[in-house]
């Protein structure tokens, strides 16, 4: 009644006009109703962290998908040829499916917003954590491209065309597959890796591993490739596959404690009781110790040297780095001052006679 009556209102304008007031009212009411209902959502939100940032990421998607939604209402009010308005509408659809879209991509990082609350990082043994960041990533992953195909095949099949190409391309469906199916090998292997890693996890976010020689954290996990952040701050870009098909090195497997060891070379002469004795009282004044494992062991014994291994532990990797380091520098600063004749030393015994020199003394 009240579209008839603006109709009637407006009939001395000419058509054009009527259209544009028409979809400009439009516009302006599903902009003034974003706004509107983002106020009351971010103060209905405002002491849940979580749905707060799902407000904010939704607030790019919404404007416009409520401006798509108000034309769509007023869309048969507005005064023109039929096969304008039927185009109108299908494009509309159109649209209306992709910012759904749109905005359902942006919002499965609620699971990462979630993950990041409940499970923080930061603390020394974050095992549990690290397993519930990587499969919900992973399950953020693989939502977000099942959206985003759902998505483009609902927008494809709007249009009359589309869906003739569609029931063409399917009745070809096993040679059509067949070819598909050898050049997305790549990208399938990575997808069904991805689901072995969520299901399996032989690696999590935050773990520390050694891949291709090299030592560093698993900073990040994707839906094709895993990103190892180095000891220097490289980045090394693996494959998924590679970690279900190839051998390496996890050292957060089941806990984030770590052994680290320090070998040093000596001469026989040193005492190896005073430099266990030694190592002992370096720990015990060491914060980055955890007062679990504390060794020293002659390890292997050459015509010139002995190795000695120093044996210790600490809470995660990075710390057990930097405790090696110090008790390291430590021990050889007590081997220069407290036994120097110990250092690694070449021992030589010339024979007098045989090079022609005088017998000493």
């Amino acid at each position: 009644m009240m579209d008839g009556l603006a109709v009637e209102t407006l009939a001395w304008l000419p058509e054009w006009v009527r259209a544009f007031l028409v979809i400009a009212a439009a516009v302006i009411a599903g902009l003034l109703a974003h706004v509107m209902l983002r106020a009351v959502l971010q103060r209905l939100t405002a002491r849940r962290p979580v749905l707060s940032k799902a407000v904010k990421r939704g607030a790019g998607p919404g404007r416009p998908l409520l401006v798509v939604v108000a034309l769509l209402v007023v869309l048969p009010s507005v005064p023109a040829a039929p096969g304008l308005l039927e185009s109108a509408h299908r494009l509309l659809v159109v649209a209306l499916t992709g910012l759904f879209g749109w905005l359902a991509v942006r919002e499965t990082n609620l699971l990462s917003d979630w993950a990041d609350l409940a499970f923080p990082l930061d603390r020394p043994n974050n095992l549990e954590a690290r397993q519930a960041h990587t499969r919900l990533g992973i399950l953020r992953r693989i939502l977000m491209l099942g959206v985003i195909v759902l998505t483009g095949v609902l927008m494809l099949i709007a249009f009359p065309a589309m869906r003739e190409v569609g029931l063409s391309l399917f009745a070809s469906a096993g040679v059509a597959g067949l070819v598909i199916g050898i050049a997305a090998r790549p990208a399938l292997s990575n997808l069904i890796a991805g689901v072995q890693l969520a299901l399996t996890q032989p690696i999590r976010v935050d773990d520390v591993v050694i891949v291709e020689n090299e030592w560093g954290w698993i900073e990040e996990i994707t839906s094709t490739y895993v990103v190892v952040r180095i000891w220097d701050l490289r980045r090394l870009v693996v494959p998924l596959t590679y970690f279900i098909e190839k051998p390496f090195q996890n050292w957060t497997r089941k806990t984030s404690d770590i052994l680290g060891t320090v070998f040093l070379h000596a001469d026989y002469s040193l005492p190896v009781g005073a430099m266990r004795s030694e190592l002992l009282r370096i720990l015990e004044a060491h914060p980055l110790w955890d007062r679990k494992v504390c060794t020293l062991v002659v390890t292997d014994a050459t015509e010139r040297t002995i190795q000695i291994r120093a044996l210790m532990s600490a809470a995660s990797s990075g710390e057990a780095w930097d405790l090696r380091c110090d008790v390291r520098e430590k021990l050889v600063t007590w081997m220069q001052r407290e036994h120097p004749d110990a250092l690694p030393r070449t021992r030589a015994e010339i024979d007098s006679n045989a090079v022609g020199l005088p017998p000493v003394g």
